[in-house]
């Protein structure tokens, strides 16, 4: 079975003619590029990277990184030294730098990853892209719009690779999902519902306060852009990349609802951010309940598309077309609807009898964002997310915080969105 690939607007198929070249004569949907065809593709000759920033997030990266064959991590970069120690237990043989511009003087380094708070990235992409490196960066950019068009601008002048780590442009199941809606098998786009529910506190403990101050970035409203820009920014992103359009006008409120420990930065938040078109997208995040985790749901008037980062599903209206490969694909209830799961390398296990084992992702999501830029580093490919889809995104995200904080209405531009 084939994955479709996306059509131009001018010569998109009808839905019918689609779903048949979707779907071909096989049940469940496949996902491109598959995990045997990535690392097909490995380069013989590794690519030398660096570090910069071995927290929780850093240490993620980290693990996806060993697991390539054609990366070798030769340097890490940490201002904590308990952090840089435990990064060197983790990264063998890596050298160690207590500041990110004795990385960037190391030599033999081709390629650099930012996992810095978010407030430190301008600075440190901006030297690593004038010291010559490739850079991928962590989303959000920045936690201004200020730095984050000065991250973009010197990307946009830079003769190097520069991608924003939003995720959803690298992961397989929402390229298919993508695909289908572009492609008009939810026919009308109706409404869009997401959220990110996490039980946790975002506060790091330390007995020292000025440690605990640096640590706590997230907790402070002139280093932190709070739930919308943090979370919210990852899946603004992936809503206009879907939609290839980008919300026009943002409203939101929220307050501290469980961690009542001083902070300002409210633990709860609600934002309906409007498009041009009319569709309308209610957001919500909260770090005081974990039901549901992370999705994203796109209703149409024909289906509905849910996805939740490692899965997704499609659920079909009554009065959609049937398709003959329905009748073969693997299904899971969710109370009252029945959603045809999005399952990678279907055809094979379909085959093999193992299609409910391709259920989920072979990789996180992590992985795939980090392969794509280490092909578009050694193939020249495409980045997946570049500094200009990273800008808009992010400077969402910093205006639903804006709205949030000042409990007004914010109008985001067309000229806000554009790099200067």
């Amino acid at each position: 079975m084939t994955t479709p690939s996306e059509p131009s607007p001018d010569t998109a198929p009808d839905r019918r003619q689609f779903l048949q070249q979707a779907a071909g004569a096989v049940a469940a949907v496949a996902i491109q590029p598959t995990l045997v065809e990535l690392a097909g593709r490995q380069p013989r000759a590794p690519l030398t990277v660096g570090l910069i920033g071995v927290g929780r997030q850093g240490r993620a990266i980290l693990a996806e990184l060993q697991k390539m064959e054609q990366v070798r991590v030769a340097a890490i970069c940490d201002v904590a030294a308990a952090r840089l120690r435990a990064g060197t237990r983790r990264a063998k043989g890596a050298e160690a730098h207590a500041e990110h511009r004795q990385l960037l003087d190391q030599p033999g380094i081709d390629a650099v990853i930012v996992a810095t708070p978010t407030h430190a990235h301008r600075t440190v992409v901006t030297d690593a892209l004038a010291a010559g490196k490739h850079v991928y960066c962590e989303a959000p950019l920045a936690h201004t719009v200020e730095d984050t068009a000065a991250i973009a601008k010197a990307a946009r002048g830079a003769d190097k690779v520069f991608q924003a780590g939003f995720l959803a442009r690298s992961n397989p199941i929402y390229q298919l999902a993508r695909s289908f809606l572009r492609s008009g098998t939810l026919r009308d786009v109706i409404s869009l519902r997401a959220q990110d529910h996490e039980k946790t506190s975002w506060r790091i403990p330390s007995s020292d306060a000025a440690r605990e101050h640096e640590l706590n970035w997230r907790l402070d409203p002139s280093r932190s852009i709070g739930l919308p820009g943090e979370l919210g920014a990852h899946q603004f992103d992936a809503i206009s990349w879907f939609l290839d359009a980008y919300p026009s006008d943002v409203r939101a409120n929220g307050a501290v609802r469980l961690h009542k420990d001083g902070r300002e930065v409210p633990d709860t938040a609600v934002c309906d951010l409007r498009f041009a078109d009319g569709a309308q997208l209610s957001w919500q995040a909260s770090l005081c309940n974990s039901f549901e985790g992370r999705y994203e749901v796109f209703h149409g008037s024909m289906a509905t598309i849910k996805l939740a980062w490692t899965s997704g599903w499609m659920f079909k209206e009554a009065d959609a077309p049937t398709q003959g490969w329905e009748v073969y694909a693997n299904r899971e209830a969710f109370h009252n609807d029945e959603g045809i799961t999005l399952i990678a390398d279907a055809t094979k296990l379909a085959k093999q009898g193992k299609l409910k084992e391709g259920i989920g992702l072979p990789q996180p999501p992590l992985w795939y964002g980090l392969a794509d830029f280490i092909k578009s580093v050694t193939e020249a490919k495409p980045v997946a997310c570049s500094a200009a889809e990273g800008y808009r995104s992010t400077v969402i995200g910093i205006s639903a915080n804006q709205a949030l904080t000042s409990g007004v209405d914010v109008h985001i531009t067309p000229e806000l969105l554009q790099v200067g």
